[in-house]
């Protein structure tokens, strides 16, 4: 006989019938309790991702499967959101800058999400894995070195967050300048402190970086947007690259990190070097986007039965979906970390590449590399989209820094930042040993 679960510790579900908090670290410190008591509740769950930020979460995996690939009934534009539209989400909620409309692929639909998603593919398509595969080598070597003499560091902070995006300001082309804001409005905007200001120092960033490959472009994802016959319009290339860069920040780094903490907790993983089944088990357990995918019902309608009204914010909880199959131990390449449908990734592999060359870059520079407090004792950080650890103490071998490999220059030369654009006016200050990152990269980079 099956004992039925009970509600997680500090789950609003016990007895008072509120709407279950993702945003809380009960649900951080536990999540997969949570979905599976969820799940048995129904297909669908009530939660908060917010204070007073309300919506549908679909649990069940077929349901969330369905949902993904049915355009028709569940449109992707946020202008939709009814909660939104009628007032009710207050414009400083830290949830708003990632749900909130923009004109790119991720809030569009139809031919117009055909066209923008296309440019992105088709432009991620002329750089080849040769290409990536050493921009990530460079920049994994230069987080290394920052770290590698003294025998320890905390992996998630000095090493599987800040790797994306030094490699995606390179394939990008941002120079220096315009690279540390980008670096500081991408995490100002996944932490939620100030995050309004954080997406605006982001979007004036890469709209300055529009300007400058109109001006002068070169070999780079930036420019290869900007030249394929979509013809994006500049606001539509800003938005597309506040899309870009924030995916393949926050996302990838906790790719990136949960993979370490799953190779670091697995000895099997860790003693054969199986950095590809250590990326899958991630994938599936601990997917880095675990509760996102907004869609929004152009009718009142039901999902596997639930009903959900017209305009109501409905989010997939692919962590939930996920593990709902893994339970019944089926085949990991079935997940839906990637989401699904036509707003699947559309740079699945190189995200993968990047994490998977990251993890053995490290591993190779580090083989003793090992936790270096209990893996109980690690805390996972609250929010309602995000599985992501707090920190990931690590020690190793002291080892000597090495020297950079030839650069492969993709920004512009000679580019100067117009006066006032390192601090904009609305932007919050930048935070000690924050600024100025990308440019100690690029000074690396070409031996200065």
């Amino acid at each position: 006989m099956t004992t039925p679960s009970v509600p997680p510790p500090g789950c609003p579900a016990h007895g008072s019938g509120q709407r279950i908090p993702l945003d809380s670290a009960e649900f951080a410190a536990n999540p997969h309790a949570y979905y599976r008591y969820m799940r048995e509740l129904g297909p669908t769950a009530a939660v908060t991702i917010a204070p007073g930020v309300e919506a549908t979460l679909v649990t069940d995996y077929n349901a969330a499967l369905e949902l993904l690939q049915d355009s028709t009934t569940f449109r992707k534009d946020s202008r939709r959101w009814r909660a939104l539209t009628e007032g009710r989400v207050r414009p400083d909620s830290p949830v708003l800058p990632l749900l909130a409309y923009r004109p790119n692929a991720m809030f569009t639909d139809g031919a117009e999400h055909v066209r923008l998603r296309q440019a992105i593919t088709d432009s991620f398509a002329r750089v080849s894995n040769k290409r990536l595969s050493r921009i990530v080598s460079q920049a994994a070597q230069f987080l290394i070195n920052q770290f590698s003499a003294r025998g320890s560091a905390d992996l998630l902070r000095d090493y599987a967050q800040q790797l994306p995006l030094y490699v995606f300001n390179e394939l990008f082309g941002c120079p220096a300048e315009i690279g540390d804001r980008v670096l500081f409005g991408i995490s100002g905007m996944f932490d939620g402190v100030n995050a309004e200001a954080a997406s605006q120092v982001l979007l004036g960033a890469v709209s300055e970086l529009v300007a400058l490959k109109r001006a002068q472009p070169g070999e780079d994802v930036t420019s290869y947007l900007m030249q394929h016959p979509a013809q994006l319009n500049d606001e539509e290339l800003a938005h597309t690259l506040v899309l870009l860069l924030g995916a393949g920040g926050e996302p990838e780094g906790n790719l990136i990190g949960n993979a370490f903490y799953t190779m670091l907790t697995n000895e099997e993983f860790a003693r054969l070097g199986q950095f590809d089944r250590a990326v899958d088990d991630t994938l599936w357990r601990n997917a880095p986007m675990s509760n996102y995918a907004p869609h929004y019902p152009v009718v009142d309608t039901d999902v596997a039965g639930d009903k959900v009204r017209a305009g109501d914010l409905v989010l997939v909880s692919f962590g939930a979906a996920n593990t709902a199959l893994a339970d019944r131990g089926a085949d990991t390449r079935g997940h839906l970390a990637w989401s699904a449908g036509p707003h699947a990734c559309p740079s699945k592999e190189p995200a993968r590449l990047i994490a998977l060359t990251g993890l053995e870059t490290l591993f190779n520079a580090l083989p003793d590399v090992e936790l270096a407090v209990p893996a109980d004792s690690l805390a996972w950080r609250p929010g309602p989209f995000n599985r992501a650890l707090a920190s990931l103490p690590v020690r190793f071998s002291a080892a000597t820094p090495r020297a950079a490999a030839a650069p492969e220059p993709t920004a512009a030369p000679g580019y100067q930042a117009p006066p006032g654009a390192a601090a904009p006016a609305h932007a919050a200050p930048q935070p000690a040993g924050k600024a100025g990152r990308w440019s100690g990269f690029k000074k690396w980079l070409t031996g200065q």
